[in-house]
């Protein structure tokens, strides 16, 4: 399993709007993925949404954000799980 962490950090105005892309826009699509595994989101006090998204194999990533909404561009890594 891969897990893509995504983070952007917002302007202080887009948050709620943010997430809502994120939610509205930009999620929905993987549901029809068969590798996409799970997504979370979550926010931040300091402007900042993340997805963590769990894939099979080749995750798929996000589209671009509304550039208005965004205080830096987005950025995005991937993680597998260590066996202990």
């Amino acid at each position: 399993m891969i897990v893509r962490m995504w983070e952007a950090r917002a302007e202080s105005y887009g948050v709620a709007d943010l997430v809502t892309w994120v939610c509205d826009t930009a999620l929905p699509d993987f549901d029809h993925d068969p590798l996409h595994v799970s997504s979370e989101v979550f926010s931040s006090t300091d402007h900042r949404v993340v997805v963590i998204s769990k894939w099979r194999s080749n995750p798929r990533p996000l589209p671009d954000p509304p550039p208005m909404l965004l205080a830096r561009p987005p950025h995005s890594w991937d993680f597998t799980q260590v066996d202990r």
